[in-house]
């Protein structure tokens, strides 16, 4: 029996979520989740609610510096094994905002399985920031070859997981960002207590946690003071910050 072909398909940018700003100075990408294997076109009621919602209030935050929210639709479900491809379609919008937007700093947002996209295509040449939330890395083999970190040398980097994540382990994104944190300063790891893959308890302080980090990293605004003790901390410290209960509510 014939191999059946891969259908030929093209990723595309949503519309912007939130404010429009009159002149686009700065651009998040959000990059949702997906399956380990699938041909199949996402479907958009699948994108989770709480991705959009991120992806407006970054828009909202930013909206006076001039920045612009797009969700990134992929052309297939799955990561698919070596095409990872995820990966090249954030690179793909990546390029696309560079032709729409012209030379502006971009931040890569992603979740899940777009959270290990965002980190694979970190080292594109507008990208000046990650963050990957509950990213689905692959286990650990000897034979394989590890999740590449040297791309995301001189972009600043914010891993957010879970402790009682049972879909992602959180030791695996732990080691990913040792790994990241002995070529480049600028990583940071904030691990959230009791909480698991969809971090539903602690949402407001994710999302505040990832507002604070985009806008000091788009726009030069003040980082508060865990990020900027998590960044400065060495390696385990500042890759095992708690995130506090509240985070946001006070600044």
């Amino acid at each position: 029996m014939a191999q059946q072909a891969t259908p030929v398909r093209t990723a595309r940018l949503g519309r912007a979520l939130g404010p429009e700003p009159a002149a686009v100075s700065g651009v998040v990408l959000l990059l949702p989740g997906g399956d380990e294997t699938s041909l199949r076109r996402p479907a958009s009621m699948r994108l989770p609610s709480a991705v959009r919602a991120l992806g407006r209030r970054l828009a909202r935050a930013g909206h006076a510096e001039g920045l612009a929210a797009h969700l990134v639709h992929y052309r297939y479900r799955g990561w698919n094994g070596s095409e990872a491809h995820p990966a090249h379609d954030a690179t793909w919008a990546a390029d696309e905002v560079v032709r729409r937007y012209g030379d502006v700093p971009v931040s890569l947002v992603g979740v899940d399985m777009g959270a290990r996209a965002a980190l694979r295509a970190g080292g594109h040449e507008a990208v000046n920031s990650v963050v990957a939330v509950a990213p689905r890395l692959p286990e650990e083999d000897v034979a394989a070859t590890p999740e590449p970190v040297k791309q995301l040398v001189g972009r600043r980097v914010l891993i957010v997981h879970g402790t009682n994540d049972r879909q992602a382990d959180p030791e695996l994104s732990f080691r990913l960002a040792s790994r990241a944190k002995k070529a480049n300063r600028e990583v940071c790891r904030f691990e959230v207590h009791s909480d698991g893959h969809g971090l539903h308890q602690y949402r407001a302080e994710v999302q505040a946690l990832t507002e604070d980090f985009v806008m000091g990293a788009l726009f030069g605004r003040a980082l508060s003071r865990p990020v900027q003790d998590a960044l400065a901390a060495p390696p385990p410290l500042g890759l095992r910050m708690p995130l506090a209960s509240g985070f946001g509510r006070r600044r």
